[in-house]
């Protein structure tokens, strides 16, 4: 087994078998645990299967508009006071195995709510669990940069969390088609898969415990320390160029809004073109990050902007009710996503000092957290005007965002 991880880890990571046991452990371990949670993600998606099975059980339309909003806040807002507490831990996979049996747990409860209740209590029992899971996955998150930094060296992080990408996007993909095809719209396989998410997020929580990390000094930084914003220039840079590429995460529903098609039908569609998308491109990102992830930011910009304003364009020269131009678009725009996501955590793990991910990781989720706000509401605005209008403004904002990366430092190699 042991010969077989290595053998698997130096194929993935394209290290000619070079690497020790030790990290052929370690990095097999990261890649399971994170498919693992990345389909429990697919799974358990607020936009798609929590909007719909809200609806089904009678749910208020004010509580089913609460389940994005908590579920982005919840997991960014408070990694600040998270990270203090977690680089006082020797060990910081126990931080990120707390995260994860967290949202396990939660998405039980979901699920639970799902077979035995409705209406007000239904809803106000499925937003409660959402921000157990959305703190959760927030603990998960601001601990997982350091724990990756400790256990994996430069040049094949991105492979790891590119592998992980892939092999979930295949499972979604098939959970996308079922959900397109009808055969998952009803209450009971809904909560059924939800559950499924549960034990898959349990499951990674165990398999993360026998990860094998050395201790860590307790860290000294204060919780609530800005001082890398202050003093690090690249740094505040790079807030500001994934401030700017929030944008391509909240485009999509505005291209389903040009489609016309039914809700469930454009939720359906979106949730496969990520899939497809991240299939067949996660892991390419995420090798490209461990060469260059500035570069990665900087193509993920362009290439969303570019996406977003062909769909401004297609619109306003009558096309877009052609079937396949939207969907098209929608794909070319979930692969720019898929760079972003790569290419913005490749960077912050390789930039930040050795002793300080954890706070760098936090700092930039919390400040990341309130330009999500900030950028939503231009995008609300801008929306009164259209979705045209809309994707206007967050293309300038995406092609902003790559020309601003253009001035990052590489540090994949320095």
């Amino acid at each position: 087994m042991a010969e077989l991880s290595k053998e698997l880890y130096g194929t993935l990571t394209d290290d000619g078998g070079a690497a020790p046991a030790r990290e052929a452990r370690n990095g097999t371990r990261h890649m399971v645990s994170l498919s693992l949670t990345k389909v429990a993600d697919g799974l358990i998606d607020p936009k798609l299967v929590l909007a719909w099975l809200m609806n089904a059980l009678g749910a208020p339309a004010v509580l089913v508009g609460l389940l994005v909003p908590v579920r982005e806040a919840g997991a960014l807002l408070p990694q600040m006071l998270m990270a203090g507490w977690v680089q006082s831990l020797r060990r910081r996979k126990w931080a990120w195995v707390c995260g994860s049996l967290g949202q396990g747990v939660a998405a039980l409860v979901i699920a639970l709510a799902a077979f035995g209740l409705s209406g007000w209590v239904a809803g106000t029992v499925i937003i409660a669990a959402l921000a157990v899971l959305a703190v959760s996955r927030a603990l998960s998150s601001v601990s997982y940069k350091e724990i990756l930094g400790k256990t994996v060296p430069k040049t094949r992080r991105g492979a790891i969390k590119g592998v992980a990408g892939s092999a979930s996007a295949a499972a979604i993909l098939v959970f996308a088609g079922l959900l397109m095809s009808g055969l998952l719209q009803d209450v009971t396989p809904l909560a059924v898969a939800i559950a499924l998410a549960g034990c898959l997020w349990i499951g990674a929580a165990l398999l993360f415990t026998r990860l094998e990390e050395d201790a860590s000094e307790p860290g000294t930084r204060d919780a609530l320390d800005f001082t890398p914003l202050r003093t690090d220039a690249q740094f505040r840079r790079f807030i500001a160029v994934r401030g700017l590429l929030t944008v391509t995460a909240l485009a999509p529903p505005y291209l389903v809004l040009l489609s016309g098609g039914g809700a469930l039908r454009s939720l359906g569609a979106m949730v496969l073109a990520s899939a497809l998308a991240a299939l067949l491109s996660a892991y390419v990102w995420g090798r490209m990050s461990d060469t260059s992830s500035r570069r990665v930011l900087m193509l993920s910009g362009f290439g969303g902007g570019a996406a977003m304003l062909l769909a401004v364009a297609v619109t306003l020269a009558g096309w877009g009710g052609t079937v396949w131009f939207l969907p098209l678009i929608l794909f070319v725009l979930m692969i720019a996503y898929q760079g972003v996501r790569s290419g913005r955590g490749i960077y912050l793990v390789d930039m930040a000092p050795e002793d300080g991910r954890a706070a760098y990781a936090a700092l930039a989720n919390t400040l990341i957290g309130g330009l999500l706000l900030v950028t939503g509401a231009v995008g609300g605005a801008l929306s009164f005007l259209g979705p045209v209008a809309a994707l206007a403004g967050f293309a300038v904002l995406s092609v902003a965002g790559g020309v601003l990366a253009l001035g990052l430092d590489e540090v994949e190699h320095g």
